[in-house]
């Protein structure tokens, strides 16, 4: 199921009853039913990155191989971000950040400490706003652009990796991704570190979904974040998975 294909059926179906209406006398009425169904399939398709509804996404890695890939989104933040860092250099793991371009401002030490411990840095738009779905083709290369400008600006490098804003995906934002050439990103371990569950309730979900090439979101902007990090690498480790680079799982190009 793709955005074309649903578009394409919906205005078959369109058709359809138009062309019962003239020769049955069919209701038009009948436009409502392929008129809800495809509004709910754009939802659904939107708002799930491992869709592949707008544009393709890397969710996951080889099955065959026991490794991992970690991942963060919504840094850097001035206090949960070094402490994240510190604990993954403590268990030798690299990640990868998918970093907001407005969070960079002030934290440009901690973008650069990153870099420099050899994690990956993506991007995930400059403003991260509730309302950025609604932005246009060219909206969204101006948030992707302002946040490649601002790393570029501390590292040196240009990104290729793309992680969207809580993970929907619309047209404009796939024709901004493909005219920017990036690789777009998602996960199929998702902790929902964010919401209100206890730190044990997280760390269960993960460890729970962790599998052979799965890729997992943690955000990098809570203390429970680091109770469930921490937890998370020790079990990995004693399970046999080893944690490796995004381009290692994906074979993907981190910069230009």
């Amino acid at each position: 199921m793709t955005f074309k294909n649903t578009s394409i059926a919906f205005l078959i179906s369109i058709g359809l009853i138009c062309l019962f209406h003239f020769l049955a006398g069919i209701s038009l009425w009948w436009m409502l039913v392929p008129f809800f169904i495809y509004n709910v399939l754009l939802v659904i398709g939107s708002a799930n990155i491992q869709s592949d509804f707008h544009i393709k996404a890397l969710c996951h890695g080889d099955t065959n191989k026991k490794q991992i890939a970690i991942t963060f989104d919504d840094g850097p933040n001035r206090e949960y971000t070094p402490k994240v860092l510190s604990l993954l250099e403590q268990y030798d793991a690299k990640a990868t950040f998918f970093v907001i371009g407005k969070n960079i401002i002030g934290n440009e030490e901690i973008l650069k400490r990153m870099d420099v411990a050899g994690h990956i840095i993506g991007n995930h738009t400059f403003s991260h706003s509730f309302f950025i779905d609604f932005k246009n083709a060219n909206g969204f290369k101006d948030e992707l652009n302002a946040t490649a400008d601002s790393v570029f600006k501390v590292t040196g490098k240009r990104m290729k990796l793309f992680r969207p804003p809580y993970g929907v995906t619309t047209p404009h934002l796939a024709r901004a991704a493909k005219e920017l050439n990036y690789q777009v990103i998602g996960w199929n371990v998702r902790s929902l570190d964010t919401t209100n569950d206890s730190k044990d309730k997280i760390t269960s979900r993960v460890l729970e979904q962790l599998k052979p090439g799965a890729i997992v979101l943690f955000h990098d902007t809570s203390e429970k974040t680091l109770n469930v990090l921490k937890q998370t690498l020790e079990s990995a480790g004693q399970s046999g998975f080893k944690i490796v680079m995004m381009d290692q799982l994906l074979s993907t190009t981190n910069y230009e």
